[in-house]
């Protein structure tokens, strides 16, 4: 399925965030979108703003959630954000279905070997064994056309799978993931942390398959700037772009007190973050935020390969000097 032939603006969404645009630079105002699970800095940067000189002073951030990246790269291509989280497919899909131009100024987390990959769950008395039983079922994917389906449309090519036309595909955000599950309105639904980690808790569900299966090393989010914004801003970028780096150092340093911020953002309780949190069994994470260009450039030749884009070259996302870690 080619992601990018379905790539439509949400122009309702974005117009109302971008009623502000004028006043927003004025003030020295980023605007900036986030989602849920793992952006440690960018929450500490939301909950504990005090523990960053220049933010709130030298400039502010006007910080706006949202469901999953892909509905990020519309607002960016709107211009309605400044800066936002993004998936390599996703803000792929925006450069080549929305003529978006961005930097890359930032990475958040990737999976790295022996920690956690994102996962498909079926619940444990399901017929579905394995991947090819798919067919004809109702899965749930948290954002169609977000940087999981990827190697999620991969993995299900691989066995014998049309994610197009042999299976219905549903939007489940990672929060409703379990309960959608549970209650047997999907018969298979993505489980990210910290939500899988409540579901294991509490049993009666089995992993069926994980992302890791089809691209390992999988760069899952990083932090995406309009390349237009950056280059009429350049030092407002930078303070940012210092905060991300500095937000990403203070919650690999100090994991008690990341522990409360995430639980803060969250609504997640402690002791279920402490399972696995910033552990071996965790997403990995840069100590500076730096992005894995090469990681990143082999997911879009992967994509490229498999008919999802069109041949891209991740040089053109990364900016000469402003990118992270920045001091």
């Amino acid at each position: 399925m080619r992601t990018v032939s379905k790539w439509v603006l949400a122009f309702g969404t974005v117009a109302a965030l971008a009623a502000s645009a004028g006043s927003s630079r004025a003030q020295q105002t980023i605007r900036v979108g986030w989602t849920i699970p793992a952006e440690e800095s960018k929450y500490w940067m939301m909950r504990r703003p005090a523990e960053f000189p220049d933010l709130g002073k030298t400039y502010n951030i006007e910080w706006t959630q949202f469901q999953g990246t892909a509905p990020m790269t519309q607002a960016l291509a709107a211009g309605a954000l400044d800066c936002a989280t993004q998936a390599p497919l996703s803000l792929s899909n925006g450069v080549v279905g929305g003529n978006l131009k961005a930097y890359i100024v930032a990475q958040h987390v990737f999976e790295k070997p022996g920690g956690f990959s994102v996962y498909w769950a079926v619940m444990d008395d399901s017929p579905i064994k394995t991947i090819a039983d798919l067919k004809g079922k109702t899965v749930g994917i948290s954002v169609i056309g977000g940087g999981t389906q990827g190697p999620f449309n991969m993995l299900l090519k691989q066995n014998g799978i049309d994610p197009a036309k042999d299976i219905k595909l549903v939007e489940v955000g990672f929060a409703v993931s379990e309960d959608a599950l549970r209650q047997g309105r999907v018969d298979a639904v993505n489980m990210n942390q910290p939500f899988a980690a409540r579901a294991e808790a509490k049993g009666g569900t089995r992993k069926l398959f994980s992302l890791s299966q089809a691209m390992p090393n999988i760069v899952h989010i990083l932090e995406a700037c309009r390349a237009d914004f950056v280059d009429k801003n350049p030092e407002l970028v930078k303070a940012y772009v210092r905060d991300i780096t500095s937000g990403m150092k203070k919650a690999l340093a100090n994991r008690e007190e990341t522990l409360k911020v995430v639980s803060e953002v969250l609504k997640a309780p402690i002791p279920v973050l402490d399972t696995y949190l910033l552990k071996d069994n965790d997403f990995g994470r840069d100590p500076g935020a730096a992005p894995n260009f090469p990681a990143i450039q082999k997911m879009l030749d992967i994509y490229a390969e498999t008919g999802m884009l069109p041949k891209l070259d991740v040089a053109q996302f990364k900016h000469p000097t402003i990118v992270a870690p920045l001091q």
